[in-house]
């Protein structure tokens, strides 16, 4: 009823206010007119009047259809054109999630919000957007019929078929985005008639055939994306005299022939590009020398196809150039000097080439270098020492060439470096102390003349120490032993061996009864030595490392740490329950003395034997960084119970940190760019130092300090557990939203799905949002992304972070890139923890380093 007089009181001036006009005028006398034309004026008073009502019982019937179906209808009507082709557009479409429910046979509510992923102006479809809802199908032919269609975002679905060739009749159209889908056959050229088309995003489907050259016909078209399909030909030379493209992408197709060398207009126009990707294709032929002129390029991959000739000097133009990838061709000759302009380059990878001579002394001008990799080639002289001067490179790889002489000392004081390689050259002498301690023997092996990189293959005595025997005058030669003298000599000998036996055997005897004596009071002496080497600060010594418990009959041992304890101490500790997850029970445990302990009490069912579970947990009691939380010591019972011991810290995890603060507690952009890097920095020393993958990292593993500063736990957990316990606990994490989506068939993590963990910790740093709950039926990458493909950015980021938004803007807009191309759902199209590392850097620069302890932090209570 309400409905009824809203609609009546809204149309009320019409028509009753046209009679009360009429009424008025001819009740007051103001018009002289004959009896006739005051006859004909009340017959079309009657005629209005009847109009008026009919109209009124229109609205009438519309109101209670509303108020039947439920829904609000804002009186726009969409146009029968557009109906029609919504409706084929449905019946085209396959919809097992019933996302298309609202889409009634009637109409009504297209244009006012009540049908799903429709947007109108004035009764025509501007916005057709529904990614992300497990369409299947195939797209209606009709879709030409929407002459107002700005926007058809229908991506990441499993819709098939080809693509409309009637999308090039769309006048208005300015983005098409179909990536991730099924779709087949080729792309259609009509698409080029749409004059302002600025995107198009195709990558990842089965279409075929040729790039048609008429895609760039409009002069505002920037954006271009048909990679990972199995496209062949050439590339037209349209896209490459296109003055509005900015990114183009074509990486992953069956493209051949040669790359056009007119990439610079011929002189004529300035260009914008600054991403192009042409990698694993099939080109042949030469790096186009123009390509020197895309004065604004960031990026410029074509590794992986079968480029010959010499790397052209006119690269060196590229001022603005961050990443070079030109690595699996065949190019040969040396590195043009003008390499030394890229001043602005941070990563270099020419691996898998025949490039040769030397490696250039003043390579250290490319001072923001955090990645060399000239892998495989023919390069030869000396590793210029110049290099030990790049003070950001992280990864050097030199292996597999014909490099001579000795590695520079300096090379081994680069501060951050993470990766290193030499392996297979021709160098000698030495190998630098700092980098024997930071890396195995399989960075150096195939170097003969290398040495004091093994202990198997120690250095020799050097020159002057050989020589200095020489300079003594030479003994005069004494008579000849007799067998007298061989006797007795063999006889001392012996006896004094048998003197040592005695005293050996004499000491062990008396350290069995002393150990015996202080057996029955071991439990008072094994507290006062804690309390004694608590106060003092002395870690343990050999001895205490490993003993037994008491009377428990159990073994703890204790890794280094600020707190020790005996058994008895730790299972006679007043304990309080944190939390349990898949691997256990975490408990923070009060000792004695008044110390605070994190205790996980693993499941005794899902464990490794104890042989397998104590070489496994030694290794990982070892393991020492800023950003890992570190194993003090474990526990094994002698009924099997194991425990974990950590130290304890209240300000527990990055979840409880995020998603359990009070609305008075605001957290800082500065703040939750250090709990990214710290972050990014653990796993960064995981997967390249101690070789382990984390295969569930979530925001309950995240722990933070007093200066909050991230600690990831339970790393190498995985290691301690049976396959079926793995696949549980990666089955969770699936749950949780952090859970990389090829998962569900590898079932075996490895660095990319940790990748794609920490991009999902990053999003939930930026958005506020815990990526367990789900929005809209998506988890949380998937939500960001279909907000940003529909420029609705600003929504994205937590409110809080908002209100700073005109000084961090860019470093947000940044940030939020990075994330969503660690979640990307290609693996390979995911960086490695290194280059996440290094842009969150570059993001934000640090202004003072944050360090903590070796990782000390609590362990995660749940979510595992």
């Amino acid at each position: 009823m309400e409905a009824k007089d809203r609609i009546f009181s809204s149309f009320e001036p019409y028509p009753f206010g046209v009679n009360k006009l009429f009424l008025t005028r001819e009740g007051a006398g103001r018009c002289i007119i004959s009896d006739e034309k005051k006859k004909a004026g009340a017959s079309t008073l009657q005629r209005l009047f009847l109009f008026g009502q009919l109209f009124l019982l229109f609205q009438l019937i519309i109101s209670g259809i509303q108020s039947a179906s439920g829904q609000d209808w804002d009186g726009i009507i969409i146009t029968a054109a557009d109906f029609q082709a919504l409706q084929a557009f449905k019946q085209s479409l396959v919809d097992p999630k019933g996302f298309l429910r609202s889409w009634s046979d009637s109409g009504f509510g297209a244009c006012s919000g009540g049908w799903v992923g429709i947007k109108c102006a004035q009764g025509q479809v501007i916005v057709i957007q529904l990614p992300w809802r497990g369409l299947g199908g195939r797209i209606t032919d009709k879709i030409g019929q929407f002459q107002a269609l700005r926007k058809l975002s229908l991506h990441d679905n499993v819709i098939g078929g080809s693509i409309p060739a009637t999308l090039g009749l769309i006048p208005n159209l300015r983005g098409l985005q179909l990536f991730n889908n099924k779709l087949s056959g080729s792309i259609p050229a009509s698409l080029g008639f749409c004059p302002l088309l600025q995107t198009l995003d195709l990558s990842n489907n089965s279409l075929s055939g040729t790039i048609p050259p008429t895609l760039v016909n409009s002069t505002k078209f920037y954006r271009l994306n048909v990679s990972y399909n199995s496209l062949s030909g050439s590339i037209p030379t349209s896209l490459t005299q296109s003055p509005s493209l900015i990114f183009l992408d074509l990486k992953y197709n069956n493209l051949s022939g040669s790359i056009p060398d007119s990439w610079d207009g011929n002189g004529k126009r300035v260009f914008q590009l600054q991403s192009l990707a042409l990698d694993h294709n099939s080109f042949t032929g030469s790096i186009p020398a123009s390509l020197g002129k895309l004065n604004e390029l960031l990026e410029l991959s074509l590794s992986h196809n079968h480029m010959t000739g010499v790397i052209p000097s006119d690269i060196g133009g590229l001022s603005r150039l961050r990443t070079l990838d030109l690595s699996y061709n065949d190019i040969n000759g040396s590195l043009p000097d003008s390499f030394l302009n890229l001043s602005s380059l941070v990563v270099l990878n020419l691996e898998s080439n025949q490039l040769d001579n030397q490696i250039p002394a003043a390579i250290n001008k490319l001072q923001k270098l955090t990645i060399l990799n000239l892998r495989s080639n023919r390069f030869s002289g000396d590793i210029p020492v110049t290099i030990g001067n790049i003070s950001a490179l992280r990864q050097l790889d030199l292996a597999h060439n014909n490099l001579s002489g000795e590695i520079s000392a300096s090379i081994g004081d680069l501060p951050i470096l993470s990766a290193f390689n030499v392996s297979y050259n021709n160098l000698s002498g030495p190998v630098p102390t700092h980098l024997t301690l930071k890396f195995n023997s399989s960075a150096f092996v195939g170097n003969i003349q290398l040495c004091g990189y093994s202990a198997s293959i120690p250095c020799p005595i050097s020159p002057a120490t050989q020589a200095a025997p020489s300079t003594k005058t030479p003994r005069k030669r004494g008579r000849k032993l007799s067998t007298k003298d061989i006797i007795l000599i063999a006889g001392g000998a012996l006896l004094i061996i048998l003197v040592l036996l005695c005293c050996i055997l004499l000491c062990c005897l008396i350290r069995i009864r002393a150990a015996a004596k202080a057996g029955k009071d071991s439990q008072a002496t094994g507290r006062a030595g804690a309390a004694a080497r608590g106060e003092k600060g002395v870690p343990p010594t050999a001895a205490e490392v490993e003993a037994a418990g008491g009377d428990t009959g159990g073994k703890l041992v204790h890794f280094d740490g600020p707190i020790v304890f005996t058994a008895d101490d730790l299972l006679c500790a007043t304990a309080e329950i944190m939390g349990k997850s898949t691997y256990g029970t975490v408990y923070k445990a009060m000792l004695e003395e008044g110390d605070q302990v994190a205790v996980k009490r693993l499941r005794e069912k899902i464990t490794r034997g104890q042989r397998e579970f104590e070489t496994e947990v030694n290794i990982l009691g070892k393991i020492r960084h800023p950003n890992l939380l570190a194993l003090r010591a474990y526990y094994v019972g002698p009924k099997g119970e194991k425990l974990l011991v950590f130290d304890y810290m209240p300000k527990g995890s990055l979840a409880t940190f995020l998603h359990a603060r009070s609305p008075d507690t605001p957290i800082d952009w500065a703040t939750r760019m250090r709990i990214a890097k710290g972050t990014a920095r653990g796993f960064l020393f995981l997967h390249t130092n101690a070789n382990i993958i984390h295969g569930n990292l979530t925001s309950s593993n995240v722990l933070l300090d007093d200066n909050t500063n991230a600690k990831i736990a339970d790393y190498g957990l995985s290691r301690l557990m049976t396959a079926a316990a793995n696949a549980n606990v990666i089955a969770t994490a699936g749950a949780l939203g952090y859970r990389a989506p090829e998962l569900s068939k590898l079932k075996k993590a490895n660095t990319k799905t940790d990748v794609y963990s920490l991009g999902v910790i990053i999003l939930e740093l930026l958005t506020g949002k815990s990526p367990g709950e789900a929005m809209n039926g998506v988890d949380l990458p998937q939500w960001v992304a279909s907000i940003v493909k529909e420029e609705w950015t600003n929504e994205v980021f937590d409110l809080e972070l908002m209100r700073d938004a005109s000084v961090i803007g860019d470093e947000l807009l940044n940030t939020l890139k990075l994330a969503l191309h660690c979640v990307d759902p290609s693996p390979s199209a995911r960086p490695e923890v290194q280059q996440v590392l290094q842009q969150l850097e570059e993001i934000r620069p640090e202004t003072t380093t944050s360090s903590g302890d070796d990782g000390a932090a609590a362990p995660s209570a749940s979510n595992d």
